[in-house]
């Protein structure tokens, strides 16, 4: 039975996060590193996507995720 990370939300068999939410140490990666890599996987997804928008869908992303949503700069967007 598979769940999500709860960082990206992709489908994990156990644990809390995916290997590509991790460091080598198995620890949450920082915000701004996940940001940025999601924010790349974004525009590699959808290539005529202005980097702005790309940011702005990824941080309404990561506000849905139990990992970032308590995040300062998650909550600073819905202000």
């Amino acid at each position: 039975m598979s769940h999500a990370c709860e960082s990206c939300g992709l489908p994990i068999a156990n644990g809390h996060y995916c290997s590509h939410c991790v460091d080598a140490d198995g620890r949450l990666q920082d915000f701004d590193t996940r940001f940025e890599r999601m924010v790349q996987w974004a525009l590699r997804e959808t290539p005529d996507l202005a980097r702005a928008e790309a940011e702005a869908r990824t941080l309404a992303y990561m506000a849905t995720m139990p990992a970032w949503a308590q995040h300062e700069r998650v909550l600073a967007q819905g202000r």
